[in-house]
């Protein structure tokens, strides 16, 4: 049988190594030896002695931050022996490694993977407020270990060495050491009230040194947001 389908490029990576890796640019290979965590719903294929254990948000204390923000991370534990392959609707894979006294601030909805070696929590976004119906809450990653990130579509690396504005719909993650904040960038007046808006009524502030990933593509606003901006004022103090 021939076809360009079983061309190079489209065979099982293969490495004598345990851990993470790209299987192409839509798909993540773990090569399991022990314990992994992926979103639920993520496998697309594996191979080997494989068992999959539902956790929820992580844990009970995640689980009851995420019902009353609306964020966090749906998580399977992944345990045995073998490959497992991940994707999440074909978007961008990308693996990023923390090393201790790292801390990365992510939006649940773009964490795909991360070894079980890494600790997070859900974290209210500084300076957010009540102004925005997204993005109120992070998760926010630390420890050593690789993390497997989706984007859609390729997306741009932004050092922070001036003040930047970010989409808060299209910001991927960031350096947790940033100062964060909201700024309103639609002007208000006689258009605004006659119902013409540019859509951009607020963005994301960063300060200070570090990086802000951002995706070619905004992600449709929290439902629930009302709820939502309700609990902000009430779970901030709770949640840092």
């Amino acid at each position: 049988m021939r076809s360009a389908l079983f061309s190079a490029e489209n065979l099982e990576k293969e490495s004598a190594q345990p851990g993470m890796r790209l299987q192409n640019s839509k798909m993540l290979k773990i090569e399991l030896n022990g314990e992994a965590m992926a979103r639920v719903g993520s496998m697309v294929a594996y191979q080997g002695q494989v068992q999959f254990q539902a956790l929820g948000s992580g844990g009970i204390g995640k689980f009851l931050k995420q019902k009353l923000t609306g964020e966090g991370v749906p998580l399977m534990k992944i345990t045995g022996r073998g490959d497992v392959f991940l994707a999440d609707y074909a978007a961008d894979v990308h693996l990023i490694d923390l090393e201790p006294g790292d801390a990365l601030s992510i939006n649940g909805s773009s964490v795909l993977a991360f070894d079980s070696t890494l600790q997070y929590d859900i974290k209210m976004v500084g300076g957010a407020g009540m102004m925005s119906s997204s993005g109120l809450f992070n998760c926010v990653f630390t420890g050593y270990g690789r993390i497997a990130v989706t984007t859609k579509g390729t997306p741009v690396v932004l050092n922070v060495d001036a003040p930047t504005y970010v989409d808060p719909q299209a910001a991927v993650c960031w350096s947790a050491s940033l100062q964060t904040g909201y700024h309103r960038a639609e002007q208000i007046g006689l258009g605004t009230l006659l119902g013409r808006r540019t859509g951009e009524a607020f963005t994301m502030s960063f300060a200070g040194q570090g990086f802000v990933i951002v995706q070619p593509s905004e992600e449709p606003p929290i439902q629930g947001s009302g709820q939502q901006e309700q609990q902000g004022g009430l779970l901030g103090g709770l949640l840092d």
